[in-house]
C-alpha cells in the first residue's frame, strides 16, 4: 500500500498527501484546526473573492485569518479578471499562507454567472492568462481547481491542466464531476488518470472520497499524486486519521462513539464562538451538528432541536440529553 506519502508542490513539502479541500461556509478556521489535529497534510481555506479583497469588504478579512497552528495551508482566491487576481496576489502573499490556489471549479450560479470559478473552463485562454500572470507576479506557489469540464459536451480538464502547467502552476486538483452535475452523481475518476498521464505536475484527485479503501481504489485507477477530501471531511474531521491509521496499520477505525462526537460538537461550537462570537457561532454550528450526529440513534429527531438552539448553554444541555439515550 503506497497511497499516503509527503507529496511536495512547489517548494512546500506536505508532510502527507491529504488534503481538506476548500468548502465555502464550511472550511473556516475552527474547521480546518479540527483537521489538522486529526492529521490533514494541506488544509484548505474557503475560496475569497479577488474583487471583494481588492474593495476592502469587512467580511473578507475573517476568511483570510490563519492561525500559526495551521500550516501548511492553501489560500483560495476566485475571480475572472487576471489584472486584478494577480494584483491582489501579490497585496496578500505576505500573510501566513504557503500555496496560493486559483479556483476554476466552483459550480454556484452567482459565481459562475459572473464569469468566474467553472466559467472559466469555457475560457482556457483567459483562464491560461490569469495562471500566468498570477504565478509571474508571487514567489509562493500556485495551483489550480478544476472540474472534468463544463458539461458532459465540454469534457476539458486536460486540455485546461495542460494550461496550468504550461502558465508555471506547480499542481492541479481535479474534481470528477462537471459543472452541470454540481455534487450529484458518481464522480468520473477516469478525467483525473487521463489528467495525471498528460501532465507532469502533481495531480490531486477530489470526488468520492469518503474511507481509505476509496484512496486505494483511486489511486490505482489515477495514479494520482494527493487526494482531496471534500463532503468526506464534513462531520468528521475523523477521516484524515482513520485514513492514516490504516494506511500505517491496516486496521479501520470504527465510527467514534457518540459521546466522543458530542465532544466534538460542543468543543467546535466554543471555537466557533471564540472565532466569530456567540450569536454567528451558534448558527453556524447548527449544520456541522447536523453533519456528526447523522446516522446515530435518533438524530432526525436531535436536527430538529438543534435548529432551536440560540447559545453555548443551551446546545449543551441538549447534548446532554442526547447522552443518556445515546449512550
Amino acid at each position: 500500500m503506497k497511497a499516503i506519502k509527503k507529496l511536495q508542490i512547489g517548494n512546500v513539502v506536505l508532510p502527507n498527501n491529504l488534503i481538506l479541500a476548500p468548502m465555502a461556509g464550511v472550511t473556516d478556521l475552527p474547521f480546518r484546526l479540527l483537521c489538522k489535529e486529526q492529521g490533514a497534510g494541506l488544509l484548505c481555506m474557503e475560496m475569497v473573492s479577488a474583487k471583494a479583497i481588492l474593495y476592502k469588504n469587512k467580511n473578507t478579512e475573517e476568511l483570510l485569518k490563519i492561525d500559526a497552528r495551521e500550516n501548511p495551508v492553501s489560500l483560495q482566491l476566485f475571480g475572472s479578471d487576471p489584472d486584478i487576481i494577480s494584483e491582489i496576489a501579490k497585496q496578500i502573499e505576505s500573510r501566513p499562507f504557503d500555496i496560493l490556489d486559483i479556483n476554476m471549479g466552483c459550480p454556484v450560479p452567482k459565481v459562475v454567472n459572473n464569469g468566474d470559478g467553472s466559467a472559466l473552463m469555457k475560457n482556457p485562454k483567459l483562464a491560461g492568462e490569469i495562471i500566468e500572470k498570477t504565478v509571474r507576479a508571487i514567489h509562493k506557489p500556485v495551483t489550480v481547481k478544476i472540474r472534468k469540464g463544463f458539461d458532459e459536451a465540454h469534457v476539458n480538464a486536460v486540455e485546461l491542466a495542460h494550461i496550468a502547467q504550461e502558465c508555471g502552476a506547480a499542481a492541479v486538483a481535479v474534481h470528477g464531476r462537471t459543472r452541470e452535475q454540481y455534487y450529484a452523481g458518481k464522480a468520473d475518476w477516469d478525467i483525473i488518470r487521463r489528467v495525471k498521464e498528460a501532465v507532469s505536475i502533481p495531480v490531486i484527485g477530489n470526488g468520492d472520497i469518503l474511507t481509505a479503501q476509496d484512496v486505494i481504489d483511486m489511486e490505482a485507477q489515477t495514479g494520482c499524486d494527493g487526494f482531496m477530501i471534500a463532503r468526506g471531511a464534513e462531520g468528521n474531521p475523523w477521516i484524515f486519521r482513520q485514513i492514516l491509521h490504516y494506511f500505517e496499520t491496516g486496521e479501520q477505525i470504527a465510527r467514534p462513539p457518540f459521546a466522543d462526537v458530542a465532544q466534538m460538537v460542543l468543543r467546535h461550537a466554543r471555537m466557533q464562538i471564540e472565532f466569530k462570537g456567540e450569536y454567528t457561532g451558534m448558527r453556524e454550528i447548527r449544520k456541522h451538528a447536523a453533519w456528526y450526529t447523522a446516522g446515530y440513534k435518533n438524530s432526525a429527531s436531535l436536527r430538529r432541536r438543534l435548529n432551536e438552539v440560540e447559545n453555548y448553554g443551551q446546545l449543551e444541555a441538549l447534548f446532554e440529553e442526547v447522552l443518556s439515550y445515546n449512550a
